[in-house]
């Protein structure tokens, strides 16, 4: 990748989309293409496709989506369908359109089976049914998987998929309603130290386990792959380890200082029971993540203070 070459990041005021625009830029990268969801509706094909053949950039970065924890997930289900397919329909043809040869496609590690082998291999996707409290979400990012597919294959272009496991970092979404666990867990037990609470509710039974990825890792993670020139297929990118719910509750709440004891709201639910990556073939590429959880987790912590602050 030429460092004058012209790119496009999709999203990029979002948590994912920002650490790619941070990473790039840290990498020397001077021409970079952002715009807000003002300034250009995603969900509208012929705009994105005027947009896309007017610029022509050299690579895009395909990070906007509509993305939320569980219980959004679970509430707003044919928006996170719908607006997932549009966005990555619109972004992915527009991008063939206008001669883009080298995408990088943004999904999740929720498009495997809720009950397949562990750790899970790229080969694991579509052998079994999806955990349903995310299943439109996952729905939408295996169509984008598969249309980078047969784009690489019908049309000769080289657009490959990366699936991170569970992300948190800079610019991180805190709102309890809509948040995944890590950011929610940050906010509660923040607010319960400040109030001076006895104890910190969690949801669900502490049991499930989850791998969580720093941000700025995937971006590396990405711009690894665009830089070695890999032209097509599925990337898992994590860590390769996990931590049950309880453990991480445990960890942000000595990040935070917060020495209360945990409750666990069992009416709430798990999700899916465990969820760690095979990255074997990431790391035979030559990549692998960097950032240990408790420094992430401190990291993430200082950024909801600023948020805080601001």
């Amino acid at each position: 990748m030429a460092q004058d070459m012209k790119i496009y990041v999709a999203g990029h005021c979002g948590m994912v989309g920002s650490a790619l625009v941070r990473t790039l830029q840290a990498r020397g990268y001077t021409n970079l293409l952002t715009r807000t969801r003002a300034q250009l509706d995603l969900l509208d094909q012929q705009t994105v496709v005027h947009f896309l053949e007017h610029e022509r950039p050299d690579y895009l970065f395909m990070a906007a989506a509509k993305v939320g924890g569980i219980q959004a997930n679970n509430t707003y289900r044919g928006d996170f369908l719908y607006e997932n397919l549009m966005i990555q329909c619109n972004l992915i043809h527009g991008a063939h359109r206008a001669g883009v040869q080298r995408l990088c496609f943004l999904g999740s590690s929720c498009i495997y089976p809720r009950d397949c082998p562990q750790p899970i291999r790229e080969e694991y996707l579509l052998t079994g049914p999806l955990e349903r409290t995310n299943e439109p979400y996952a729905i939408a990012k295996i169509a984008g998987i598969k249309l980078c597919e047969n784009y690489n294959r019908q049309y000769d272009r080289h657009y490959v998929s990366v699936m991170p496991t569970n992300l948190y970092g800079p610019n991180d979404n805190y709102d309890l309603a809509n948040s995944h666990v890590l950011p929610a867990l940050i906010r509660k037990a923040h607010e319960a130290k400040v109030r001076g609470d006895a104890h910190l509710t969690v949801w669900g039974t502490g049991a499930p386990r989850r791998e969580l990825l720093f941000v700025d890792d995937l971006a590396e993670a990405c711009l690894f792959l665009m830089e070695k020139g890999v032209e097509s297929g599925l990337y898992n990118v994590g860590t390769g380890t996990d931590v049950t719910i309880r453990e991480l509750a445990e960890t942000v709440m000595d990040v935070v200082g917060f020495p209360g004891r945990i409750e666990f709201d069992t009416t709430k639910p798990d999700g899916t029971p465990r969820k760690v990556l095979d990255v074997s073939r990431m790391e035979q590429l030559g990549w692998k993540a960097r950032v240990p959880l408790r420094e992430g987790i401190v990291r993430a912590y200082e950024d909801f203070l600023r948020k805080q602050s601001a």
